[in-house]
C-alpha cells in the first residue's frame, strides 16, 4: 500500500535566527531578506549543530512498481487528496504491468510525457557530450532543437509532431533557406527522437519525426565549390606571401569636397591590385622603413598564410584538422615525412598518418626553424637547447626547440575572409557593386561555382585525379569512407583531361572503302587481328546472345591433329621451355588462338630465324613481357593447354619472334 508524504531538508540557521520555544517544540526566528519575520522548527544535525527543518510544499508519493522496486514520484500538488488521486494512478499501472496488460516500457513513457522538454532536451545534450561529439555540432544541435520547440510551441514529449515540423520547415522553404540547412534541422530532431527510444528507461515508444521527409539538396544546391587550377593556385600562393606587407604601401585618393570637412578625412586606400603588387610591396618598406620590426612581421604573418594554403591543398586537411596540428605531431625525419593525426581532431574519430611531400617537409622544416628563432629572440633571458632540424641537403640547422604542444600554425578565425581577399588580387575573383555604394567579393566562376577555405581540399583531391592517382588511392588520401563521394563530390570534372580520354576511343569511319576501312580500324587497334591497347578485344558473338553457347567453343574450334599436337610439344621441348609459355604467348588478350596464315613446321621456323619478321602486336607483346612475367611459362587453365596445339598454323613471323623470345630467355 502506498503512502504520500511531503519530504524534508535540513538547512544551517539564517544568520541573527533566535531560538524560541512552543508547546516544548524548538522554533527558530529570523527576519528575511524581505524583512519579513520567518518560523521555522529545529533541529540538531549529525555535527550536534542546530539546523532548520525546511518542509517541501508538495506531496511525494511513495509506492511499489510493476517490478516490485519502491519508487517516488513527485505528485506536484499541494492537496493531499489530489496527491493520493495521484498515488492510485500509479498503483494502477503497477497493477497493469504485473498482469503483462502493459510493459514496463509503456509504465516508463507515461511517467516522461508531461515532464518538460527542456528537461528531455538538457539530458540529450549531456548523452552528446559523453559521446565526445565536436562542441561546435553539440552547440548547433542545442540551438536548432530550441528554435523548434519555441517556433512549434513543443513544451512536452506529448507535444511534438509530425505535421508541426513539416509545416515549420514548409515556412523555411518559404523564407529561402537551403535544403541542406532544412536537413540539418530535421536530423536534429530525428536524432533527439532516437534518443528518447535508446534511452534508459525509454522516453518515447517511437520517434514521431521517423516519416519527415527529407530535403533534396541536390536539387536545390546553394554553394557549389570548383577547384583551382595549378596556375590559379601559383598566383595565389604568391599573393599570399606579399599581400600582408603590401596592404601598407596601397595607393591613396582624395576624396570629393562634399560636405562638412572633417580632420583626417580627406583620403581613401585605393584597393589592391595584382598589377599594383609590387609598386605596393615597394611602398609599404619605405614607409616602414623606420619600422623593421613590423616589417617582418608582416614578411611572417605571409609566409605563414602562403604555407596554410599549401598545406591545405597538398595533404587534404580541413581548416579545423590543420589548426589543431602541433609541432610534437610532425615527423620530418623520417622517409617519407608524414605527420599524425589525432583522432580527437577529425571528422571521423579515427585518427590518421598523412605522408607529406619533401618539398613541403622542407618548407615546414625552415618554418619551426625560423618559428624557433623567433620565440629566442623574444625570451632572451630564458634558458633553452639547441634542437637539430635536418635540411633537404643532409646539413643540420640548428634552432631552439619548440615545445611538442606549440601549435604549428596560428589559423585565424576568420580565414575565409583573408582568402576572399587574396583571391581578389589574384585576380581569381573580382568586386561587384552589391547595392549604390557598396562593393563585395564574388567568386563565382561561369557556372555559379565558388572558392572557399574547404575548395582546397576539392583540389587535392581532383589533382590527384588529374595526375592518374588510382581512385582507391585517392579515396585512402581523402579519408573518405565511399569512393562515391572522392569521385563525384571532391573531384572537379572541369580540370581533368576528358578530351584527351575521348581521343583514346577507336576510330569508327563510316566510309564503304573496305580496304580502307580495315586499314582505319588496324592503325586505331580495334580490327580482331590485333589486341587494343586502351581494352581487350570482344569475344565473338554467333547466335543469340543470350545463350551461352553464342561464345565460340575454344575447344571445338582449336582441334588439331596427333602429328601436330607431337610436333608442338617436340617444339617447347627442343627450346626448354613448357607448354604453358607457349600457351600464354600464342592467344589474345581475350583467350582467342591468333589466326592462321602459314602451315609452315616449327623447324622451317628455325631456319628461318636469320630473316628479318615484320613486327607483330603479339610477339612484341611476347618480347616486352618476357622479363616481367617470370611467371608466365607455369602451367595455366585445361583452356591454356591447347594453345600450343596451334603451333604448327600460325603465321611463320609469329613462330619466328617467339622461338627469339625464347632463346633470350634461355641465355
Amino acid at each position: 500500500m502506498g503512502t504520500v508524504f511531503k519530504k524534508t531538508a535540513t538547512k544551517p540557521l539564517p544568520d541573527g535566527a533566535k531560538i524560541i520555544v512552543r508547546k516544548g517544540q524548538r522554533f527558530a526566528e529570523w527576519i528575511d531578506a524581505k524583512q519579513k519575520r520567518r518560523t521555522a522548527p529545529v533541529t540538531v544535525g549529525q555535527e550536534g549543530t542546530d539546523r532548520l527543518v525546511i518542509t517541501a510544499k508538495t506531496y511525494t508519493a511513495k509506492y511499489r512498481d510493476g517490478a516490485g522496486i519502491v519508487r517516488e514520484v513527485a505528485t506536484g500538488c499541494r492537496d493531499e487528496t489530489a496527491a493520493r488521486g495521484r498515488l492510485a494512478e500509479l498503483e494502477r499501472r503497477a497493477e497493469l504491468v504485473k498482469a503483462k496488460v502493459i510493459t514496463s516500457d509503456e509504465d516508463a513513457v507515461s511517467d516522461c510525457q508531461q515532464t518538460l522538454l527542456a528537461d528531455h532536451i538538457a539530458a540529450f545534450i549531456d548523452h552528446q557530450k559523453a559521446k565526445g561529439v565536436v562542441a561546435l555540432r553539440v552547440s548547433n544541435t542545442l540551438a536548432q532543437l530550441r528554435q523548434v520547440a519555441a517556433d512549434c510551441r513543443f513544451s512536452t514529449l506529448a507535444d511534438m509532431e509530425a505535421g508541426k515540423l513539416e509545416r515549420w520547415l514548409l515556412d523555411r522553404q518559404a523564407g529561402g533557406m537551403s535544403a541542406g540547412t532544412r536537413n540539418q534541422y530535421r536530423a536534429a530532431w530525428v536524432t533527439f527522437g532516437n534518443w528518447c527510444i535508446a534511452a534508459r528507461p525509454p522516453r518515447l515508444l517511437s520517434n514521431p519525426f521517423a516519416k519527415v521527409p527529407k530535403a533534396d539538396e541536390k536539387a536545390d544546391p546553394r554553394r557549389k565549390r570548383r577547384a583551382l587550377t595549378e596556375d590559379e593556385l601559383r598566383r595565389l600562393l604568391d599573393v599570399a606571401r606579399r599581400r600582408p606587407l603590401a596592404e601598407y604601401g596601397r595607393s591613396t585618393v582624395r576624396k570629393a569636397k562634399d560636405g562638412p570637412k572633417r580632420k583626417r578625412d580627406t583620403w581613401n586606400m585605393l584597393p589592391l591590385e595584382a598589377e599594383d603588387l609590387d609598386a605596393a610591396t615597394n611602398r609599404a618598406r619605405e614607409r616602414l622603413a623606420k619600422n623593421p620590426a613590423l616589417v617582418a612581421e608582416m614578411e611572417a604573418l605571409g609566409r605563414e598564410r602562403a604555407l596554410i594554403y599549401k598545406a591545405l591543398v597538398l595533404t587534404g586537411l580541413r581548416k579545423g584538422e590543420l589548426a589543431s596540428l602541433t609541432v610534437g605531431q610532425l615527423v620530418l625525419d623520417a622517409d617519407p615525412p608524414f605527420l599524425t593525426l589525432d583522432a580527437a581532431d577529425e571528422k571521423n574519430r579515427q585518427g590518421s598518418t598523412i605522408p607529406l611531400r619533401a618539398d613541403l617537409a622542407e618548407d615546414l622544416r625552415q618554418w619551426l626553424a625560423d618559428k624557433a628563432k623567433a620565440v629566442q629572440s623574444q625570451a632572451k633571458g630564458l634558458a633553452g637547447h639547441v634542437l637539430r632540424l635536418p635540411t633537404a641537403g643532409g646539413a643540420p640547422c640548428e634552432a631552439w626547440s619548440l615545445p611538442p604542444d606549440t601549435r604549428l600554425f596560428d589559423v585565424p578565425h576568420g580565414l575565409v575572409k583573408i582568402l576572399d581577399r587574396d583571391l581578389l588580387v589574384a585576380g581569381i575573383a573580382r568586386r561587384v557593386e552589391s547595392s549604390p555604394g557598396k562593393w563585395k567579393i564574388d567568386k563565382r566562376d561561369e557556372r555559379g561555382r565558388t572558392v572557399d577555405v574547404h575548395a582546397l581540399r576539392h583540389t587535392f583531391g581532383t589533382l590527384l585525379s588529374k595526375g592518374g592517382v588510382a581512385p582507391r588511392t585517392a579515396q585512402a588520401a581523402m579519408r573518405h569512407s565511399t569512393i562515391d563521394l572522392t569521385m563525384n563530390v571532391y573531384t572537379d570534372p572541369r580540370l581533368l583531361d576528358v578530351a584527351g580520354a575521348m581521343e583514346a576511343l577507336p576510330a569508327l569511319p563510316l566510309g564503304t572503302d573496305s580496304s580502307s576501312t580495315s586499314a582505319a580500324m588496324k592503325a586505331t587497334g580495334t580490327d580482331e587481328s590485333t589486341s587494343s591497347r586502351f581494352a581487350p578485344g570482344f569475344a565473338r558473338n554467333i547466335g543469340d546472345s543470350r545463350k551461352l553457347g553464342s561464345i565460340r567453343d575454344r575447344q571445338a574450334s582449336w582441334e588439331d591433329t596427333d602429328s601436330q599436337r607431337q610436333e608442338t610439344q617436340k617444339t617447347a621441348e627442343k627450346h626448354g621451355v613448357s607448354s604453358g609459355f607457349l600457351q600464354w604467348a600464342l592467344v589474345d588478350s581475350n583467350h582467342r588462338p591468333l589466326p592462321c596464315e602459314d602451315t609452315g613446321s616449327a623447324s622451317e621456323c628455325v631456319a628461318r630465324q636469320d630473316v628479318a619478321p615484320t613486327p607483330s602486336p603479339v610477339c612484341t607483346r611476347v618480347c616486352t613481357s618476357e622479363a616481367e612475367n617470370a611467371h608466365a611459362d607455369a602451367p595455366a587453365d585445361a583452356d591454356l593447354a591447347l594453345i600450343i596445339e596451334r603451333w604448327p598454323r600460325l603465321p611463320a613471323d609469329v613462330r619466328r619472334r617467339v622461338l627469339r623470345a625464347v632463346q633470350t630467355r634461355k641465355e
